[in-house]
């Protein structure tokens, strides 16, 4: 295992709520292979421990020689303000530049010396630190973790040599058009409150950031009860449940003056944003509604509509005989270079969505077959669109099953929105619930006759005028 520092994470917030990779799980030549039942049935459980303090310490223990563990915190850029948006991120750079213990070259040194990979990342509700290394160095690894999440140094000379590598990134993002298009969306669907906000935060903030606001950042947020030590692959959970008291212990549980931060409701707009371009090759286009939190339970028959629009790219095969009805479209008239449905989750909102990439020529056929989805699964989900909803499902959730690092990112996550990990065998009943009358309820219940947000990059002179793709969002009939 090559050995690494980096962050991972600078993108996740500007990132779809991306459906695992399906996997299919199989033994060598000649041995029967895993069935999707017995994969439910094999499934580890996640154990889960609260220590004195109210940090929680979950595992699941799969037996690999190696492992992923790591601390994830409910705490984002939708905690940021105006004026402290982007700490987050800054402080994601500032991690791995060394702590109080060790410099930044002896951090480096020691994670080199276990064939470790030390990573990060940050949302816009969550911020996590974790290491993928051998089982057998599973003490040094949360001992470092530890470290890094409650004694950086944030030395004035590091934090001046970051602001130009984090002002380099806001850069570098303006060229991906992807995270553009989806950050623009935030803003207006949003629109002000923190949730419209950026994870990177604007250029004036990288600038004027101090080592105070870091610091107050920290002192504000990371709170015990607010963190998880989550790992997954050869560990032991007593064993962590004893490396977290030994280390985090100390992790305060109470607040300045007592005032725990509560995230105020976020309301979602319905409106439009456009930034026209026509140098341009292709427009850039992602229109929403607001969909179910995390917690929601709508939240799984929205997942199945996204599955039945599901994705398209021009490199695909295909053709006609595409299973989404919305990609078949794409294909037989060539409407895009690309489409992807989406469902940005957050604790109490979410953004449900279809993303496409197409010439300014197509744009106003491609929304108008994309809003042409929307209200097909609103209003006529047959029992074979279900059964196909329910089988992308299933394999998206055993593909979750690929790799201790996917499966530490679950357990985080999962505690962190819902107070423990709810196991596949249950997520798997509750897909078996769905019947096509609810998922045609529930869609309609977000989606129909309800107003959108619209985010165009490009050359988008041909977007229909925002009343006219609100009017499509619902059908009138006899």
């Amino acid at each position: 295992m090559a050995a690494s520092v980096c962050r991972a994470g600078g993108a996740v917030g500007r990132a779809f709520a991306r459906a695992r990779v399906p996997t299919l799980l199989s033994l060598r030549r000649g041995q029967a292979t895993v069935t999707y039942a017995q994969s439910l049935l094999s499934a580890p459980e996640t154990q889960l421990t609260t220590l004195d303090n109210g940090l929680r310490v979950a595992s699941e223990e799969t037996g690999h020689a190696t492992c992923t563990v790591g601390v994830w915190l409910g705490v984002g850029s939708r905690y940021e303000s105006e004026k402290n948006n982007g700490a987050g991120f800054f402080l994601e750079h500032l991690a791995f530049k060394g702590t109080k213990k060790h410099p930044q070259s002896a951090l480096e040194q020691a994670v080199e010396s276990m064939g470790a990979h030390l990573s990060a990342y940050t949302s816009r509700e969550h911020t996590a630190f974790y290491m993928k290394t051998l089982a057998k160095d599973l003490p040094k690894a949360v001992e470092l973790l530890s470290e890094v999440v409650q004694s950086s140094t944030l030395s004035e000379a590091e934090i001046e040599q970051q602001r130009g590598v984090i002002l380099r990134e806001l850069d570098e993002v303006e060229g991906s058009l992807q995270d553009v298009c989806l950050d623009l969306l935030h803003a207006t669907a949003y629109q002000g409150t923190p949730l419209g906000q950026s994870v990177l935060g604007p250029s004036q903030n990288a600038k004027t950031l101090t080592r105070q606001d870091l610091v107050d950042f920290i002192n504000r947020h990371y709170k015990a009860p607010r963190m998880v030590l989550a790992a997954a692959g050869g560990v032991n959970h007593e064993e962590l449940v004893g490396l977290a008291k030994q280390h985090f212990s100390g992790v305060s549980f109470e607040y300045q003056d007592d005032a725990v931060p509560v995230l105020p409701p976020c309301r979602f707009t319905g409106s439009e944003i456009r930034f026209r371009d026509d140098n341009m090759p292709l427009a850039h286009i992602a229109i929403a509604v607001e969909g179910a939190g995390a917690a929601n339970p709508d939240i799984v028959p929205l997942m199945m509509a996204n599955s039945l629009i599901g994705s398209y790219d021009i490199t695909f095969g295909g053709g006609k005989n595409l299973s989404s009805g919305l990609a078949r479209k794409a294909a037989e008239f060539n409407l895009c270079h690309s489409y992807q449905a989406f469902h940005s989750t957050y604790s109490d909102t979410g953004l449900m969505g279809i993303y496409f990439v197409t010439d300014k020529h197509k744009i106003d056929d491609m929304m108008h077959w994309a809003q042409n989805a929307w209200m097909n699964v609103c209003t006529t989900v047959s029992e074979s669109d279900l059964t196909r909803a329910k089988n992308a499902l299933k394999a998206s959730l055993v593909g979750q099953l690929n790799g201790t690092t996917l499966i530490c990112d679950d357990i985080g996550r999962h505690i962190l929105n819902y107070g423990r990990r709810i196991p596949l065998a249950e997520w798997d009943a509750r897909i078996e619930a769905v019947t096509p009358k609810m998922l045609c309820d529930v869609s309609s219940k977000y989606i129909y006759d309800t107003c959108p947000a619209v985010a165009a990059v490009g050359p988008v002179e041909q977007l229909p005028d925002y009343n006219r793709m609100r009017s499509a969002m619902y059908w009138l009939r006899l």
